[in-house]
């Protein structure tokens, strides 16, 4: 069937499609030009900080309307930051510390620089409340797993980032903490009994003014018992719009995600997204290429021509992505800076509340932020903080989901070494933490201090079992947990610092060594 250059156009008007490299290929620049919509960012198309205002300057060349996004949650999905790792802690962290100031700085702070860099939607904050600590795919992204604590953080995110003229978005609609499965291999289910607490970060968010709200591939069985909530019409438009009363626009969680793909295709899980009420579709973290955007639009427009998505819809889709083109370019960020470090807004500006905002650290106050979430627990009448000579440090790397770039460094040996010279450090995986493989880590580093620092080692039984056996020979050890801290019960000293961020490995080495 041949289908209409305007509707075509109009298809294109709601995609947010993601591409390899640092540079825009000629595809998408012919597609920007024709009237793309946005772009998705990930890592892989920012070097540096320079590189990506670059990138972003390029794309507006194409198209000065087009919005830009990326997921730049802090903490471990991070993209800004994805070569060095985040110089401010995720959400948990923040939780932790429980001061909303430190929140709303800390993320206005993050708005300058995406604005700086030519951003226009943050795909953050997880508005999600973590109260399953076996969530595979949350954890340390959300800010905690009590409903209220999350809400009033989720509110302070979205002032900060959208004080600085980027764009917040409140994810992932209706609520993905309470769940055991990605969503990335399978469809997450949400218990009724908990679809209350759930919405109410989402209820907040809409309360603060949030610009986007991001859907969730969840099947939410109270609402809609047959269809995830990114291709359910009773929880997008009955639930979001009508119940809630959300009137921004509604971006879906990337569409080639097992969650929807797997029955519909991505074409199809995309015209339905859009039929159930999504205005924007978000498609190339997996599949980046050219074939994959053209498969999406001609999928959008087939199914105006069939009925299945009303033209009306997919023209009030467009409306809305408009109107938050339109709210971006007013506010002024696009790659505009403040002359300074990006600190000067968060330092001198109370967002509107009458408080006084954090005084920050020499570090920043992403540093100060990691550093006001370590909590540490002595399980040994001796002195075993600061640590004496260099230490020996075992760290245990378990496989984290596919929000969490692999790329992203962290740990504890890196920053531990520039404050105690000498320090060694080895990191194992699942496969290489074997008994005899641990019994030589116990050799080699003799009497020397040992800190072994895991990530979620409730969820892991390799870690626990090389936890064990580390400890077994070597109770003095002292353990860092980087992770979701279910046990604080774990070494001679137990120092949680509820994320793997740079920061917050800098802030466990200070611990260690005694200068924090």
């Amino acid at each position: 069937m041949s289908l209409s250059g305007d509707l075509l156009r109009l298809a294109d008007a709601v995609l947010f499609p993601g591409f390899t490299g640092h540079t825009p290929p000629d595809w998408l620049r012919r597609r920007l030009g024709a009237g793309l919509a946005g772009v998705a960012l990930f890592s892989r198309n920012i070097a540096d900080p320079g590189g990506l205002a670059r990138l972003t300057a390029e794309l507006r060349a194409e198209n000065p309307s087009v919005l830009i996004g990326t997921d730049e949650e802090s903490g471990e999905v991070t993209r800004l930051e994805v070569a060095t790792g985040s110089s401010r802690p995720g959400g948990y962290a923040l939780g932790v510390v429980d001061d909303v100031r430190l929140t709303e700085a800390l993320a206005r702070d993050l708005g300058h620089d995406l604005a700086r860099a030519g951003i226009d939607i943050d795909f953050a904050p997880s508005a999600d409340v973590n109260s399953n600590p076996d969530n595979p795919v949350i954890g340390l992204r959300a800010f905690g797993a009590d409903p209220s604590l999350v809400a009033r953080h989720t509110r302070a995110f979205v002032r900060g980032l959208q004080s600085a003229g980027v764009a917040a978005t409140a994810k992932h609609f209706p609520g993905h903490g309470d769940t055991t499965v990605d969503s990335h291999h399978g469809v997450p289910v949400v218990a009724e009994s908990g679809i209350q607490d759930a919405l109410h970060p989402f209820r907040e968010a809409i309360d603060e003014g949030v610009k986007v709200i991001m859907t969730g591939h969840l099947l939410v069985p109270s609402y809609d018992a047959e269809r995830p909530a990114t291709l359910s019409p009773k929880v997008l438009t009955g639930l979001l719009r009508e119940e809630l009363g959300f009137d921004g626009l509604i971006i879906t969680d990337g569409i080639e995600m097992a969650a929807v793909s797997e029955a519909y295709g991505i074409g199809g899980a995309s015209a339905r997204a859009l039929a159930a009420g999504a205005d924007a579709i978000c498609v190339g973290g997996e599949h980046a290429d050219e074939a994959t955007a053209d498969g999406v639009r001609d999928a959008i427009a087939t199914a105006v021509t069939t009925g299945l998505l009303p033209e009306e819809r997919l023209a009030d889709a467009a409306r809305r992505v408009r109107e938050l083109a339109g709210w971006a370019a007013s506010s002024g960020s696009r790659g505009h800076s403040d002359g300074g470090t990006g600190l000067e807004a968060a330092r001198h500006s109370d967002g509107g509340t009458g408080l006084e905002a954090p005084r920050h650290s020499d570090g920043g106050v992403g540093l100060e932020a990691a550093r006001r979430a370590v909590r540490v627990t002595r399980r040994s009448t001796a002195t075993v903080l600061p640590i004496g000579p260099a230490p020996h440090v075992v760290e245990l790397a378990p496989e984290m989901n596919l929000a969490i770039d692999k790329a992203t460094p962290w740990g504890v040996g890196e920053p531990l070494a520039r404050l105690r010279p000498g320090t060694t450090a080895t990191r194992l995986t699942a496969g290489s933490a074997t008994g005899a493989e641990l019994d030589r880590l116990l050799v080699l580093t003799g009497d020397r201090p040992l800190v072994v620092v895991v990530r979620d080692a409730h969820r892991h039984p390799w870690q626990a079992e090389a936890l064990r056996r580390l400890l077994g020979v070597r109770p003095d050890a002292v353990v860092v947990e980087m992770g979701l801290p279910v046990r604080s019960d774990l070494g001679a000293v137990h120092i949680a610092t509820y994320g793997s961020a740079r920061v917050c490995g800098q802030a466990a080495a200070e611990v260690l060594t005694g200068s924090l």
